[in-house]
This record gives C-alpha cells, structure tokens and sequence, in this order.
C-alpha cells in the first residue's frame, strides 16, 4: 500500500486525500493551520451565529457530479446569493450590476462607481492593470436579475457548515491527520508521493522571485439588533479601506439570534501586511505573474514525487467547485498511472 502525503487540509487536500483514500492509498494529511477546511473553516461564535472566519463561501456550480460527491458528506440547505452595493448617497442597488443599477447610477457611470474604486482596493493596482477575467467573474446583466449567480442551478450551503463537511470527508480508515504541522522538505523521504497545496514558490523558498497575493484582514462586530442589511453581502462603493461587509445570521444554514446580529468587514492588503496569508493569486494583464509561475512549474517537473494542487499551488483564482474537479482529475490521473 503506498503512502502518501497531502498538504493543506482545504478543498482540493481533502478532496485528494478522499479519492486516494477511497482507492486503496495509505493517506497522511497535515494543515499548519489548527483545524481543517482551509480558508472555507467555519464555526459558531459567542452569539450562536455562524461565521465563516475567512470570508464568505459560497457553493455553486453547474457540475453535478462535483455536488453529488460533496452530498456523500453532508446535508445541504438551498441558498441563493444575493449582494447589494452601497451608493454614496447611501442608497442600496444590485449586484451585479442589472438594469435596475444601471437605470439609478447612468450606465456611462457604471465602471467608476463600482469597478474602479473596488480594484483598487482589492487588487492594489488600477482597473486597466488587471487581467479582464477577473472583472469578467461578476458580468454586467441586461435584465432585472437580482440573483449572483443566477446560471447555476446547484446552489447551497451545508447544513452544518464547512468544517464538519471536510471533518467527514477525511473519516476514513486509510486517512490520519495531523493539525498544527507546517510542511517541510525532508518529509518527503516518507512518503511514495505528495500531493501539496502549498505556494508553489514557498516551495522553493522563492528561488525565481515571489509571487504576488492579495490577503484580507477581516474585522468582526456585533450589533445588538436582529437585523442590519438589506442583504447577506453589501459592497462598498467609497475609495476607503473596506470592500464589503457579511451579515452572517442572514446566511440560510446560520444558527439564529433575535437580539444580536454579528457582520464581517473585510479589508484587503498585501499578503505580506497580513501574517503572510495568501487569499487570491494577483492576475495581471501583462501575463508577467503567471509567466513566473509558469517557470515555478518547470523547476516542479524535476521532482516526479510532487504533484501541486489548489489555489496556490497552481496559482489561479477558482472556487470550490473548481477546486474539487480540478483535484480530481488530477488524482485520477495519478491513479491510472499507478495501473
């Protein structure tokens, strides 16, 4: 029975360590994190409120089999996302953007009031400075639309929150675990392969250059109210330091409080300005970042025993459904090689 070992206890590690898992492999999983489920972690704070600690997530997606394999592991509760942007005026309006938004702000005023100052305060460059799939993510809608994501038709939360759907995918008697354990080069003499979630270039201690990342710090409050926002998201539109703020009781599987309401604002930054957390991969327009990553790739393919899963380890800015069908293919993959 080979070993193996995966970094990162997120999607794409537990979604690796399963699949090996369910074929037979001897699995060892390790997160220098204390607990599982990567940046999708989740618990219930002091208010019985739950929050997501690191923002937001979301499941959605237009792959059935990637949700039938998450359903093996939880009980989920139809969600359907919905965001308003905050004006100036203070007035609410939709997002995206949709006729309705367009008809109140002029649509000639649609790229200033809420694709540029939003840009800058995520991505630390200028609109014109950033790849044109990223904006892309968020189209602008023709229609009176008030959904986010109204072309998926599987959209959801697990019941019991992220954290127990990953604790469930790793049960398995082919899988350890081992929180609190930051990945190091001589662990791989251990092990027969390894599949790594880590920064490709912390990998190798950045030898060609870093990468860049966006972080965001995130400001919890509780308000002593049973309701605050006209929706569960409410972007900002100002040039200040905050791009949006949660209302996480209005979230259809949070536990409810009638007297309190807890909010997350979030606050992006430089991944070095936050304790080295490394959120989003920066896409540049000139290709530059993922040029370098790209040369990260080519120094990998020396070492046959790794193979670089997840957001940072392949450097591209994907949700969980992506997350989940990318690391599958690639262990099938493995998996056949292995015939």
């Amino acid at each position: 029975m080979k070993r193996i070992l995966v970094v990162g206890a997120g999607f794409a590690g537990a979604t690796a360590a399963r699949e090996l898992a369910d074929a037979g492999f001897q699995v060892h999983i390790i997160d220098k994190r204390r607990h599982l489920a990567g940046n999708a972690f989740d618990y219930v704070n002091h208010h019985g409120i739950r929050v997501h600690k690191y923002g937001p997530h979301l499941f959605h997606t237009k792959n059935e089999d990637v949700f039938s394999f998450l359903q093996r592991f939880s009980d989920w509760v139809p969600y359907q996302h919905r965001v308003k942007a905050q004006l100036s005026d203070g007035r609410y309006v939709t997002l995206p953007v949709n006729r309705e938004t367009k008809e109140i702000v002029g649509e000639e005023h649609v790229l200033d009031i809420f694709f540029r100052p939003y840009t800058k305060k995520m991505w630390g460059v200028e609109l014109d400075e950033l790849d044109p799939s990223i904006i892309k993510r968020v189209p602008i809608r023709d229609d009176y639309n008030e959904l986010y994501f109204p072309n998926d038709p599987f959209q959801a939360l697990p019941v019991e929150g992220y954290t127990v759907l990953v604790r469930n995918m790793l049960f398995h008697q082919n899988i350890t675990i081992e929180l609190d354990k930051a990945f190091s080069r001589e662990m791989e003499a251990d092990y027969d392969h390894i599949f790594n979630s880590m920064p490709i270039d912390q990998y190798f201690n950045f030898s060609l250059g870093e990468l860049p990342y966006r972080s965001i710090k995130f400001h919890e409050f509780h308000l002593p109210m049973p309701l605050a926002l006209p929706a569960p998201v409410v972007n900002f539109t100002h040039d200040g330091p905050y791009t949006r703020v949660t209302e996480w009781k209005q979230l259809t599987n949070s536990n409810n409080n009638m007297y309190m309401t807890s909010l997350t604002f979030e606050e992006p930054c430089d991944y070095r300005d936050n304790y080295q957390e490394r959120y989003y991969p920066v896409k540049d327009v000139s290709g530059k970042n993922r040029d370098l990553y790209h040369q990260y790739v080519e120094l990998a393919k020396e070492n046959e025993k790794m193979t670089f899963i997840g957001r940072c380890g392949l450097y591209v800015y994907i949700d969980i459904d992506q997350a989940i069908a990318s690391t599958q293919a690639t262990v099938r993959r493995f998996l056949k090689e292995q015939q």
